[in-house]
């Protein structure tokens, strides 16, 4: 859909204010990234990437009494990569990053349909990954029930290419449901529930998850059934006064892509917080994720994160489960963090965190190496601003998991970056206190 299309619908929804409450806002959040190692160890004679991206938003949301509708349009903008006078993107990156209705059913029911964020606790295997630009979502029908302390989430998804045959407009396929699109774990189909009750000072959450990937033979390539994952676990969260604490517990079986068989794939991990004071909180926490021991090619028993906002954890470099490490050694990660408040409107967070593999790798060698993570935040008025930097300590460990010799690889591994994000509210006919 051409750009001007939108603008049109945006002026339709602006004449329906007297009858509902509309909110129109945006963000725009510019980064600048030095990358000299950033997601993997970068060779001695590789030069360090730098660049400048845009994310842009415009969102719309329309409430009335017996239903919400909401719209997200995105573009994720390279500085230059258009030359001048191009009259459209080079990398074709606009889209409706989400577009749902959130029809209310009565007796704390609802459902929500449309393209959607789902993330949920602190976001492990489901999150909507806001640190990428494009950021995630999904295209699903959610069943929502919600009273008091608890809450139920059941999810359905069967997804499908677009056909871009002549003269069918409406881009279904009239002919079998052969779903094309792989890699990153891109699903056919999709169920899944969550439950969650919370209390005063804890709360417990489980999910249970079953994804159907497409698997194909012959040449050329003959749709042929569908791989299921299974994905079960846990989250539990406890805080009261200064001190904090978190659980998560995860397994994994089935089949992933092209029937490869899945068993034993495990994810632990435990987290402490502290408020020493009023401007300083420590953390601790360790997790495990199970790695495959490479014994068998048509079966592992590692475990991967799916679908979860994991720039988040294990470190902000992103060296494992960021389009990488899916079938490899595992990881044990071991961190520790500090964050002090600067004032009011500042923050900086120091955090340390040490790699192995849970697994062993073919040298015999466990030790992947240690982790540092700097980044100061302010908030300004009506926008923040954002710095970071990451310097990685890698062992022998990591430079035979990334297929570069510690000779050929540069002798620093360090990422920085800075981030500016602006919210503007343009429009918001909601009733003021």
């Amino acid at each position: 859909m051409k750009k001007q299309h939108f603008i049109v619908v945006m002026a339709l929804l602006c004449s329906t204010l007297s009858f509902a409450q509309f909110i129109l806002d945006g963000e725009f959040k510019p980064r600048t990234e030095y990358r000299n190692g950033f997601g993997s160890i970068i060779p001695d004679e590789a030069d360090p990437g730098f660049a400048i991206a845009t994310r842009l938003r415009l969102n719309a949301s329309y409430q009335f009494d017996s239903f919400k509708f909401y719209m997200s349009l995105q573009d994720v903008m390279v500085w230059g990569e258009n030359r001048q006078i191009k009259p459209e993107d080079s990398n074709n990156s606009f889209s409706v990053f989400q577009a749902w209705a959130d029809i209310k059913l009565g007796e704390g029911f609802s459902t929500k349909l449309g393209r959607q964020q789902l993330a949920y606790d602190d976001q492990r295997i489901l999150g909507g990954l806001d640190w990428a630009m494009q950021a995630r979502n999904h295209d699903a029908g959610l069943l929502k029930y919600k009273k008091g302390g608890f809450m139920m989430d059941a999810a359905f998804a069967f997804n499908q290419d677009f056909s871009g045959t002549t003269g069918n407009p409406s881009g279904f396929q009239s002919v079998g449901t052969a779903y094309n699109t792989a890699g990153f774990f891109s699903y056919k189909t999709m169920q899944m529930l969550y439950l969650k009750q919370k209390w005063e000072t804890f709360s417990v959450s489980a999910l249970l998850m079953n994804n159907g990937f497409q698997n194909f033979t012959g040449d050329p390539a003959v749709a042929d059934g569908l791989s299921n994952l299974l994905t079960v676990g846990t989250h539990l969260n406890y805080k009261k006064g200064s001190f904090g604490a978190a659980f998560n517990g995860y397994l994994q079986s089935g089949e992933r892509q092209n029937s490869l068989d899945v068993s034993g794939a495990y994810l632990l991990g435990l987290d402490f917080s502290y408020k020493v004071s009023k401007g300083v909180t420590l953390g601790l926490g360790a997790e495990i994720i199970s790695g495959n021991d490479a014994s068998t090619a048509d079966q592992t028993e590692a475990f991967f994160p799916l679908y979860g906002t994991n720039h988040k954890f294990n470190g902000f470099m992103d060296y494992f489960y960021v389009g990488n490490h899916a079938n490899s050694v595992g990881l044990t990660d071991i961190h520790a963090s500090a964050k002090f408040a600067l004032g009011k409107t500042s923050s900086l967070l120091v955090k340390v965190l040490n790699f192995s593999g849970e697994q062993e790798l073919a040298s015999g060698e466990k030790s992947l190496g240690t982790e540092v993570d700097v980044v100061f935040a302010k908030k300004f008025k009506g926008y923040g601003l954002a710095i970071g930097y990451s310097q990685m300590f890698a062992s022998e460990g990591m430079y035979e998991l990334k297929g570069v010799t510690e000779a050929d690889a540069a002798g620093s591994q360090n990422w920085a970056w800075v981030q500016l994000t602006m919210k503007p509210k343009f429009l918001n006919t909601a009733p003021k206190d």
